[in-house]
């Protein structure tokens, strides 16, 4: 399997985080570590997250992306590890 570290800036809001995980598991991503951070003085998010799977990246990058409240999603890096189901 290959993991992928994403960056993504969002606009805090309740229901953010739990559609970004809706749309990670609905195109077959799995989530390793997560880290969420308030920006000082906005009312915006920072998730650092690692996700698994056979697939590309770029999918799910480009759905994270069109999700309302999402403002931007980087692909960090990307490294082959073996993940024990």
């Amino acid at each position: 399997m290959m993991q992928h570290q994403l960056s993504i800036e969002a606009r805090f809001r309740p229901e953010v985080l739990e559609r970004i995980l809706r749309v990670i598991r609905h195109r077959g991503f799995q989530v390793c570590t997560m880290n969420m951070a308030s920006q000082v003085n906005t009312d915006n998010i920072n998730i650092e997250l690692t996700v698994a799977s056979q697939r590309s990246v770029d999918l799910l990058s480009t759905q994270l992306s069109k999700l309302m409240d999402v403002a931007c999603v980087q692909v960090q890096q990307q490294t082959t590890q073996q993940i024990r189901a």
